[in-house]
C-alpha cells in the first residue's frame, strides 16, 4: 500500500519546483521590464509599466493566484529598492497589477481561448481603471503634496481615467502578441508543467495584425498623454 505513494512523491516535488522556478523566473523578468519601463515618458507623477504583460503571461499558464503572488512580489521588491513613495506606492502597484492580471487570469482559465485571453484581458483593463480611479481619490492627497482631494477629483477624467486606459490597453496588446511565444520556450525549457501545458493553434495573421494595431493605438494614445506628440 506504500509503494505508490513512494512512487507519487517525487513528481509531486518536481512539479512543485518547476512552479517555484517559473515564479521566480517571472518575478526577476517583470523586475527587470518595471526598470526599464521607467525610461518611458511619463504623465505627470504617472509612469507607463508594462511589468503586467509578464505577470499576465504567468497567470495565463498558472492561475489568477499566481499573478497574485507575482504582482505581491514585484511591488515589495520595488519598494525596498528604488520606490519613493513607501508603503502606499507599495500598495498602489500591487493593486493596480492584481486588478489587471488576476482579472484576466480569472477568465482566461474558465475561457482557454484567444477570445477569452481578449475578454479577460479587456475586463482586467476596465478592472484597473475602476480601481484605480477610486484609490487615486483616496490615497493620493496622502503623499502628493500640493494635491487637495478636491485636485485630484479634478484629475480623475482628465488625468487618471486616459492614463490607466492607455496602461491597460498597452499591457493587452502586448500580453496577446508575447503570450504563445513566451509559454512555448518556458514549454521547452521544462518549466511548465506538462498537466498545464495545453496546446493551441498557431498564432493567426488576423489575430497578430489586431493585436499590433491594438498596441500601435494605445502606445500612440499614450505618446500623446505624455506630450510626446
Amino acid at each position: 500500500m506504500s509503494a505508490p505513494t513512494m512512487t507519487q512523491t517525487p513528481a509531486r516535488s518536481r512539479m512543485d519546483t518547476k512552479t517555484i522556478t517559473s515564479m521566480a523566473m517571472l518575478t526577476g523578468i517583470a523586475y527587470i521590464v518595471m526598470l526599464v519601463s521607467k525610461l518611458m515618458p511619463s504623465v505627470m507623477f504617472l509612469d507607463f509599466d508594462f511589468k503586467d504583460v509578464v505577470i499576465c503571461i504567468g497567470g495565463f499558464t498558472f492561475g489568477p493566484l499566481m499573478a497574485a503572488i507575482i504582482s505581491i512580489l514585484v511591488a515589495f521588491i520595488e519598494m525596498i529598492t528604488i520606490s519613493t513613495t513607501g508603503p502606499i506606492g507599495f500598495i498602489m502597484n500591487a493593486l493596480a497589477t492584481c486588478a489587471f492580471c488576476c482579472t484576466a487570469s480569472y477568465v482566461y482559465k474558465k475561457k482557454h481561448t484567444k477570445a477569452g485571453a481578449v475578454l479577460g484581458l479587456s475586463l482586467g483593463v476596465v478592472c484597473l481603471t475602476a480601481v484605480m480611479l477610486l484609490w487615486n481619490y483616496l490615497i493620493t492627497p496622502l503623499y502628493m503634496t500640493g494635491f487637495s482631494r478636491a485636485d485630484v477629483a479634478a484629475l480623475l477624467p482628465t488625468l487618471f481615467l486616459p492614463f490607466n486606459l492607455a496602461k491597460g490597453g498597452m499591457n493587452m496588446a502586448a500580453t496577446l502578441l508575447l503570450y504563445k511565444p513566451v509559454v512555448t520556450a518556458m514549454r521547452k525549457a521544462g518549466l511548465v508543467p506538462p498537466s498545464q501545458a495545453r496546446q493551441e493553434k498557431k498564432l493567426n495573421a488576423g489575430f497578430l495584425l489586431f493585436s499590433l494595431a491594438l498596441l500601435a493605438t494605445f502606445v500612440l494614445f499614450a505618446l500623446v498623454l505624455a506630450g510626446v506628440i
